[in-house]
């Protein structure tokens, strides 16, 4: 089985980059996505994915640029400009981590709502796939995307955590859900668990938020999460959706490439 892990930090000051990619391939994790959340990061893993792939010999490696609502207050104008042009990049796969975050507000409402605004309009203008954060501001994400997705080719709900009902509310949206290792844990999860239950295998996503979300049914515990315990994550969504491990295996990994615009020799 292969698999592909849509969601990673992987230039977190807490990996050596190289050591994370090696485990992952071990455990046949073979592709990944490498997220960004500020301008500056997405230079940086313009950078880091383009050097890879090219030693590598094969796109392994995939990024996203954009501005998470955390960052939103230093948006401005030039911001579009760059991502217009990482647009031709052919291993930047989405604008993102883009969206509305109205928990921690560490960004005022009015310039999230501002931000993500002008990247919807950015991913709409380039035909570039979307990749969505969301947390306390489920009605005001939802009349965005409304408006917008219509001429976005695809939408990737990161991480996502939310209830049934959430679920379906993007499902008709058209979206695919990214889930994380917050299906794993039995106690805060079961919102997220009854959900999945409900999630149609062709609209699946699997990823880690790696060094976050450390999937409880890997034990022992390690220091941080990896791409390589993503089958673990696969393994419980498994056993909820009552499908076969190969199957699901299989089906996220064909999703992940048709969201992303990746070939088929890419697999």
């Amino acid at each position: 089985m292969q698999w592909f892990d849509i969601g990673v930090n992987l230039l977190d000051r807490r990996f050596c980059a190289a050591d994370v990619i090696a485990r992952a391939s071990e455990q046949s994790v073979n592709q990944l996505c490498v997220i960004s959340s500020t301008i500056q990061e997405t230079l940086a893993s313009q950078a880091f994915v383009n050097a890879h792939n090219k030693q590598a010999g094969f796109q392994q490696l995939v990024y996203t640029a954009g501005v998470h609502p955390h960052y939103a207050d230093d948006f401005s104008k030039d911001v579009i400009t760059q991502l217009n042009a990482l647009s031709t990049d052919k291993n930047m796969i989405a604008i993102g981590e883009c969206g509305l975050d109205f928990n921690r507000n560490f960004s005022t409402q009015e310039n999230q709502l501002q931000a993500f605004e002008a990247q919807l309009e950015c991913a709409a203008d380039n035909q570039k796939t979307v990749y969505l954060h969301e947390r306390d501001a489920f009605e005001d994400q939802i009349r965005l995307l409304k408006k917008y997705l219509p001429r976005i080719p695809y939408a990737v709900v990161h991480c996502f955590t939310g209830s049934v009902y959430q679920m379906q509310a993007y499902l008709d949206l058209g979206c695919y859900i990214g889930i994380t290792g917050w299906v794993c844990d039995d106690k805060r999860g079961n919102e997220l668990q009854e959900a999945v239950k409900h999630l149609p295998l062709d609209k699946l996503l699997l990823e880690t938020d790696a060094p976050y979300l450390f999937p409880k049914n890997v034990k022992p515990r390690a220091k941080n999460n990896e791409p390589s315990f993503l089958p673990h994550v696969a393994k419980k969504i498994a056993e909820l959706k009552g499908v076969d491990l190969s199957l699901l295996a299989e089906m996220s990994v064909k999703n992940a490439n048709r969201v992303f615009g990746l070939s088929a020799s890419d697999d």
